[in-house]
């Protein structure tokens, strides 16, 4: 009777289990995944009208529409995990970025999505800018010597040799434009400078002042340029970069990004944390702030006296105003 009733009650038990599992039911959603936005190698940091958007290793572009405080991963087709070295926007909806295995992705509304157009499956080695030249033709520069030009919207992508680098192939690691059209840098390694006066059609290179490599720059005017690279050393030209003198720096640190504030100051930013600023058109630059053991790798002002910072241990915001020691802040993000 006992064996009886323990194998009635089993298999009820049996039956239960199985209605339970077959049975209709609400699913609980998943918790949102948090980004590591403060702890990824982040390389290249853009603003898109209102938005900010981010890019760095296993290929992450994220975006943020509220002034870093949280961020969403962009959609990427297809994935390639192919880190992101530079995001460059035309307008607030259109941009283009490039990475490792020469990689160019294009996005057409903001940076919520991208579409590849290039990758190279057989050559590694990264992309480093992206420029949309007067023409209309896309220029995109790398290691190596390596550039790829598109003169139909990025349908389609054609290897250039820059002339003057073939024996060498030295990294070509910024494009520079002008504050006119006709006028454009190229910067690279070993002390690398090209100019062009027709829009980028040509380069040539300029005398050899510095052995170091050349990570970027900007210019101010028609006849100033500032450029800056490797170990704290900062150039500037007053005469359409025809000639250059080193720049005064209180901290000697290698400088991979700059930013304009609108006070008309240049910032430069780089190892250790640092931010150097510069009222006197790039002729010196004192520190403005430091903190911590991470690159910044680019910079973007705020219109709240903070500064969104990328480096090559996260998104950081930084306090203009707090006090030192307190300026720093990591922010978070959801998908």
């Amino acid at each position: 009777m006992r064996r009886d009733v323990v194998g009635l009650g089993f298999v009820a038990l049996t039956i239960a289990i199985a209605v339970f599992a077959f049975s209709p039911r609400s699913t609980p959603p998943l918790a949102a995944t948090r980004i590591p936005v403060d702890r990824m190698r982040i390389l290249s940091l853009a603003s898109a009208g209102d938005a900010l958007v981010a890019g760095g290793e296993l290929g992450y572009l994220l975006r943020s529409t509220d002034a870093g405080k949280s961020w969403q991963v962009a959609k990427v087709d297809p994935e390639r995990f192919a880190t992101i070295t530079a995001i460059r926007f035309t307008d607030a909806n259109h941009g283009m970025a490039v990475g490792h295995e020469g990689q160019i992705l294009r996005t057409v509304d903001g940076g919520q999505s991208w579409q590849e157009l290039h990758f190279d499956e057989q050559d590694g080695s990264p992309l480093l800018d992206i420029r949309r030249l007067p023409s209309g033709d896309w220029l995109a520069v790398g290691a190596f010597g390596r550039a790829l030009r598109s003169s139909d919207d990025g349908k389609t992508w054609q290897f250039w040799r820059v002339p003057g680098t073939e024996a060498e192939e030295p990294h070509l690691n910024a494009l520079i434009p002008g504050a006119d059209p006709d006028h454009w840098l190229l910067v690279g390694e070993h002390g690398l400078v090209m100019r062009s006066s027709d829009g980028g059609s040509t380069f040539e290179p300029m005398p050899a002042f510095y052995n170091g490599s050349f990570y970027g720059g900007v210019a101010l005017d028609a006849q100033t340029w500032v450029i800056y690279g490797m170990r704290g050393h900062v150039f500037r030209s007053t005469d359409a970069a025809a000639t250059w003198s080193a720049s005064s720096l209180q901290a000697p640190v290698s400088s991979f990004g700059h930013a304009m504030l609108a006070d008309g100051r240049l910032l430069i930013v780089g190892q250790g944390g640092i931010v150097q600023a510069s009222s006197d058109r790039g002729a010196s630059f004192q520190v403005v702030s430091a903190g911590g053991i991470a690159s910044l790798t680019g910079l973007v002002p705020l219109a709240d006296d903070r500064w969104i910072v990328a480096t090559d241990q996260g998104i950081r915001i930084i306090n203009v105003k707090a006090p030192p020691g307190a300026t720093v802040t990591a922010p978070g993000g959801r998908t």
